[in-house]
């Protein structure tokens, strides 16, 4: 099984930050690569450095058409949206193998609505698409995601009751 996410939406200017969020949560909650249709190789740049320092195996590709992406993507695609069914309703009838999970960030064409498996509310009120990711991949993954590890990075975080913990490697 591979989680993807994909990032519809992208505006360099306002979203910069959103989805620089968007792809941290999607790597320290379980999933291999960020999608993101809009081409940024800054954003590229940000997440392979965290990568590089942090570790695991996680990928980031910009500039890619989210149409023939979605409708090539072998697997099961689940579009977060406030106007979807709600989660605990619709989170088991997932099926196991790959999935790609649609987050967006301005008005998402109706087309997302229809080429998506799922379209799946974490609550039906504005909300960010970054937590909203957080909320889905943890109950998606059954908690999974705490037990990643992250090898080959130039820093391990070593948990701390005070302070911050760091180890070379």
């Amino acid at each position: 099984m591979t989680i993807e996410v994909l990032r519809l939406g992208h505006r360099r200017k306002r979203d910069e930050r959103l989805t620089t969020h968007v792809c941290l949560v999607a790597r320290a909650f379980g999933a291999e690569r960020v999608i993101v249709a809009e081409e940024d190789k800054d954003l590229e740049r940000t997440i392979n450095d965290v990568v590089k320092r942090f570790g695991g195996k996680f990928e980031i590709k910009t500039g890619v058409g989210w149409r023939p992406y979605m409708r090539d993507f072998k697997g099961t695609r689940v579009h977060l949206t406030m106007y979807g069914l709600p989660l605990k309703e619709t989170i088991g009838k997932i099926p196991d193998g790959n999935v790609l999970v649609i987050v967006g960030s301005e008005k998402v064409p109706g087309e997302v609505y229809r080429m998506a498996d799922f379209n799946i509310a974490v609550g039906n009120q504005p909300h960010s698409e970054a937590g909203a990711l957080a909320v889905f991949l943890d109950r998606f993954t059954g908690g999974a995601w705490e037990n990643n590890t992250f090898e080959g990075g130039e820093i391990e975080v070593i948990p701390t009751a005070h302070g911050k913990g760091v180890k070379k490697r």
